[in-house]
C-alpha cells in the first residue's frame, strides 16, 4: 500500500516539474528577467547568467531554474546559473516560478554555441588549369566544421573586390561542412588575379564584437586570349620618302604570348618580330605588307601599304613649284 502512494506521490512531483518548462501564461506582468538577456558562447568556454525570478515579493512561490548542464546558486529570488565548460550544442534555461492564483510565469534564454571554421579551401569544380576568355567557370568555397551555420557569411574576392555574399539554408546547430558556389566569367583583365574566399560567423550583438573569419589561400588565374594589337588602324597608304627609316609597328598583347609572321613584299626577307624596320627606304620596298599574329586561342592581321616617293617629288607646305626659265 505505502509503495502505491508512493508511486502517486512521484508520479505527481515529475507532473509539477514538467509544468515548469513550459511557456510563460499569457496572464503573467511580472516575468522573469535573464541579464544577459542574449547568451552566445563559444564551444569548450565557461558561461554564466543570472535571472531574477520576478521584481515584487515571490519567496512563498515555488520558482526555479532549469538547466540541462551547470550549476545554479539562489540568493533570495535572484539565482546564478554558471558552467565551467559547455560542451552541449543544444540547450538553453529556463526561469519559473508559480503565483498564489496558480498561474506560472516563466522566460526562457536560449544560448547560441559557435565554432569557427576549422578550415577555408577555395577551389574551381571540375576544373584545373588555365581557363579561357568569356567562358563560365564555377569557385567552390568549403567551410570545415563550422557552428552554427546559419550564422555563417561566406564571400567571394577577386583581389581586394567582392564578387558575391552567399548564406547557408541549414539550421544545424551543431558542427556541419557546408559547400558555397559562385558562376564567375573571367575577361583578360583577370589574368594574374588572385580568386580567395572568407568564412564569417555573425552571432549579432551578444557575440564577439570582432566576428570570427577564416579565409583560404589564394588562387591564381591564368585567363587565355587571343591577340589584340595595341597600335590604332593604320592610313590606307603611309607614304615615305625614298632614304627614310620605315617602322611598321605590329605589336600586341595575348595569352598566350603571340608570334608575328610577316608577308613582304616580292624578294624581300622574311620577318617574324613584332615592329618591322627598314633603315632606308628603296623604291624596291613598295607594296602591301601583311602581319599576322597568333596564338593558340585566335589570330589578327594588320595590313600596311607603303608608297615610296623620290626626294626630288616632294611637295612642302607653303611651297610653289616653279619651272627654272634659264
Amino acid at each position: 500500500m505505502f509503495s502505491c502512494y508512493l508511486f502517486l506521490f512521484i508520479s505527481l512531483i515529475i507532473s509539477f516539474r514538467d509544468v515548469h518548462v513550459s511557456t510563460s501564461d499569457s496572464s503573467c506582468t511580472d516575468n522573469p528577467v535573464f541579464t544577459p538577456s542574449a547568451l552566445v558562447v563559444k564551444y569548450g568556454d565557461p558561461a554564466n547568467a543570472t535571472c531574477v525570478v520576478c521584481q515584487k515579493d515571490c519567496r512563498g512561490t515555488v520558482f526555479g531554474l532549469e538547466h540541462a548542464v551547470g550549476k545554479v546558486t539562489g540568493h533570495g529570488t535572484t539565482m546564478l546559473w554558471k558552467v565551467d565548460r559547455l560542451t552541449v550544442w543544444d540547450t538553453s534555461l529556463i526561469c519559473y516560478y508559480n503565483t498564489d492564483a496558480g498561474d506560472q510565469c516563466s522566460s526562457i534564454l536560449d544560448i547560441t554555441i559557435y565554432q569557427p571554421p576549422e578550415s577555408v579551401s577555395i577551389s574551381f569544380v571540375n576544373h584545373t588549369g588555365m581557363m579561357f576568355e568569356n567562358q563560365q567557370y564555377t569557385l567552390q568555397c568549403s567551410v570545415q566544421n563550422v557552428a552554427p551555420v546559419q550564422s555563417l557569411t561566406v564571400t567571394f574576392y577577386r583581389g581586394n573586390t567582392a564578387l558575391g555574399h552567399l548564406q547557408s539554408n541549414s539550421e544545424h546547430k551543431k558542427p556541419v561542412n557546408e559547400t558555397f558556389t559562385l558562376n564567375i566569367t573571367p575577361s583578360r583583365e583577370d589574368d594574374g588575379a588572385q580568386y580567395w574566399c572568407e568564412a564569417k560567423l555573425e552571432l549579432g550583438p551578444a557575440g564577439p564584437q570582432r566576428p570570427p573569419v577564416v579565409t583560404s589561400e589564394k588562387l591564381p588565374a591564368i585567363v587565355h586570349y587571343g591577340p589584340e594589337l595595341k597600335e590604332p588602324p593604320n592610313p590606307d597608304v603611309i607614304t615615305i620618302t625614298e632614304g627614310d627609316t620605315l617602322h611598321l609597328n605590329c605589336s600586341s598583347v595575348g595569352n598566350p604570348s603571340p608570334s608575328y609572321t610577316w608577308t613582304l613584299p616580292t624578294n624581300s626577307p622574311s620577318y617574324s618580330g613584332s615592329v618591322l624596320t627598314i633603315k632606308s627606304v628603296g623604291f624596291e620596298h613598295e607594296g602591301q605588307y601583311i602581319c599576322t599574329v597568333s596564338n593558340t586561342v585566335g589570330t589578327v592581321t594588320k595590313e600596311f601599304n607603303i608608297d615610296v616617293q623620290g626626294e626630288c617629288c616632294q611637295i612642302l607646305p607653303g611651297k610653289r613649284v616653279t619651272e627654272d626659265q634659264s
